[in-house]
């Protein structure tokens, strides 16, 4: 499997821009993981470009990443990618073992939470968030609600890294996708 065939996949499913957006940015993020790690950055990236594609048609906790699940298995996609997306729901019972399946959870509410923070901002732009910027908007619950904020905390833990350096690290990793994520600035 390829990027190619990942995005045609993510496309097929995801007609929402900023779904496909919020792929674009867990696989920019897994890819500096990879890199950071030694691992597989295709593989890596593949799996948070792809770890959401079922959700826009699915969006229910009985069906996603369920139905996505069958999906990958019936297109050939290999158990290890299958498994890190089953994992990055708590409520699958799929336990995060492996260093992809910790840090596709660990990014994915984040590179959401970044997201929400940078477009608050008066340029819009990756460029005027920071770690404390992001901290001080986690405190405010009205803010992205739908985020967890325990999931951002115990997946940096589960992740082994300190939570302020997880942020930028993210952040990091998100400026070199910022033109496709409309987050470059005005």
């Amino acid at each position: 499997m390829d990027r190619a065939e990942a995005w045609c996949l993510l496309t097929e499913f995801t007609q929402s821009e900023s779904l496909r957006k919020h792929a674009l940015a867990v696989e920019a993020c897994m890819r500096a993981y990879a890199r950071k790690f030694g691992a597989d950055e295709e593989l890596w990236g593949m799996v948070g470009l792809i770890h959401d594609f079922d959700y826009e048609k699915y969006p229910s906790a009985e069906e996603h990443p369920f139905k996505g699940n069958e999906i990958l298995k019936e297109r050939g996609y290999p158990d290890e990618v299958r498994r890190a997306i089953m994992s990055h729901a708590d409520y699958t019972g799929v336990t995060r073992e492996t260093n992809l399946e910790k840090a596709l959870f660990a990014c994915d509410e984040l590179a959401g939470f970044i997201t929400a923070t940078a477009l608050i901002k008066p340029g819009k732009s990756l460029g005027e968030v920071d770690a404390k910027s992001v901290r001080k908007r986690m405190k405010d619950k009205a803010f992205a609600r739908s985020v967890s904020r325990e999931d951002i905390v115990s997946g940096a833990a589960g992740l082994g890294v300190d939570l302020d350096e997880h942020i930028t690290f993210c952040i990091e990793a998100m400026k070199n996708v910022a033109g496709e994520l409309g987050l470059a600035g005005k």
